[in-house]
């Protein structure tokens, strides 16, 4: 009798489309697709019903924002993956409060239901990356949601630069964890294959990793696609995405994997807490 347990999962890289509505339209339409082609479960890009408007600091985006879980957006997707009988991780813009946003990601299970949400950690501020302007660092920590397919866990674009959540959600027992992004071509283009293949190493579990594609935004930045699966050895499960055009990428997971790769890669086994302390004070030595 086989011992695997696969788990077909889905994401999609997708093109602004000019407008909120329409590109809510689209995200529904390739989740329908998804749902036909067997996904199980599905991840969506950062801010996937905007553009990525970090480029610039301009208040007229803040109207992109909504509260989670009662606005229509994670409502209308909470119905959508009830239809489907799929698990949806949806990044939107969240409004907590009054002035008060986050860049963050409802994860929704296939019977519909709201299971929490993760508010991405890290915010960069930097020419081209101007998020500071937008959100507030994350408070809720790593959380891991268990669905109806697995353990899932969710870490959002500049939070990849970061090993520390990453461990925290192996920790918690992530089996999937998915990093919705927007990255454009330049200075960390090399970086996308290795660090998110590093976190399924040394965290032995399987990693989706979305990137937004095409020219959008209000200073055209040039988005390179690339989204992939990686298995906890940190091999490519199949192709990775185009770097010019919209693509649904769907893969099968074998998350039996996890565990053979854990009892021959012993990395929580011989982790040694007891001397990391340091790693968590602004000021470390380490010599």
């Amino acid at each position: 009798m086989s011992n695997k347990r696969i788990i077909r999962a889905a994401l999609l890289q997708a093109t602004w489309t000019g407008d909120k509505s329409s590109m809510i339209d689209k995200h529904i339409r390739y989740s329908r697709e998804a749902a036909e082609q067997g996904a199980q479960i599905m991840c969506y890009q950062e801010l996937f019903y905007g553009p990525y408007f970090c480029q610039v600091q301009d208040t007229q985006f803040y109207s992109f924002t909504e509260p989670v879980p009662d606005g229509p957006t994670t409502q209308r997707f909470c119905a959508l993956a009830a239809e489907l009988n799929m698990v949806l991780v949806v990044p939107v813009y969240e409004r907590d409060g009054v002035g008060v946003y986050y860049n963050t990601a409802a994860v929704i299970d296939a019977d519909g239901s709201y299971l929490g949400k993760y508010r991405k950690t890290h915010i960069p501020h930097l020419p081209g990356f101007w998020e500071k302007f937008y959100f507030r660092p994350g408070n809720l920590g790593y959380p891991v949601f268990d669905t109806a397919v697995g353990k899932v866990g969710v870490y959002i674009c500049h939070d990849r630069h970061f090993p520390e959540g990453a461990r925290a959600l192996g920790l918690n027992g992530a089996e999937m964890v998915f990093i919705p992004s927007a990255t454009t071509r330049g200075l960390s283009q090399h970086l996308w294959r290795i660090e998110q293949t590093s976190h399924a190493i040394f965290n032995t579990y399987f990693v989706g990793t979305i990137n937004r594609v095409g020219i959008e935004g209000p200073d055209d930045g040039d988005f390179y696609g690339e989204s992939y699966f990686c298995d906890p050895r940190g091999e490519f499960i199949g192709e990775l995405g185009s770097a010019y055009e919209e693509e649904l990428v769907i893969r099968d997971l074998d998350l039996s994997m996890i565990q053979q790769v854990r009892d021959t890669w012993h990395f929580y086994f011989n982790r040694r807490p007891d001397q990391y302390s340091a790693l968590v004070q602004d000021t470390v030595s380490v010599g």
